[in-house]
């Protein structure tokens, strides 16, 4: 098949960008079309701070990591300037937490590094270190002791197990 042929066959949205359509585990890997998997995450849905926060740390308690960093995504790429590098390191940390899940540790602890590292440069920044109940001091501190573990140990981690508590 050629490269024509391949963009030909994926998955498009009503707008034509790309789409995969293929169900999910809760780890967010692809499985074959037909499969079982666990519910997607609508992309693009507008919350409340607080609704995204309570909305990630469920998924993230269910063990759905990477469906969780789809949620803070959202609030990422929505919210206000000034919030962007917030959302953006508490997605980093949910997708840590997904590769570290599947056994990638290197990437797993390097994702959970770049956003403890994205979380406490913005809590710095604003002086502000519970913003919509979030812990951010014990989450910058969980992610960089789970990301020495997983570098210790070399093994996958069970997602629920190291789900962090997003609040006090």
């Amino acid at each position: 098949m050629t490269n024509a042929g391949a963009s030909e066959a994926r998955d498009r949205d009503e707008a034509g960008r790309a789409r995969n359509a293929r169900p999910r585990d809760g780890l967010g890997r692809p499985l074959p079309y037909g499969g079982e998997g666990v519910p997607r995450q609508p992309e693009g849905v507008l919350r409340a701070p607080e609704e995204t926060v309570a909305e990630a740390q469920a998924l993230l308690v269910a063990g759905r990591p990477f469906h969780a960093h789809e949620v803070f995504e959202d609030a990422w790429k929505s919210g206000p300037e000034e919030e962007r590098a917030l959302w953006r390191g508490l997605a980093q940390l949910a997708v840590g937490l997904t590769h570290a899940a599947r056994g990638n540790t290197v990437g797993g602890a390097r994702l959970l590094r770049r956003g403890a590292g994205a979380v406490e440069e913005w809590e710095t920044g604003q002086g502000e270190d519970r913003p919509y109940g979030l812990d951010l001091p014990g989450l910058v501190r969980w992610a960089r002791e789970l990301a020495a573990r997983v570098e210790r140990d070399s093994a996958p981690v069970d997602p629920r197990g190291e789900a962090p508590r997003l609040g006090p």
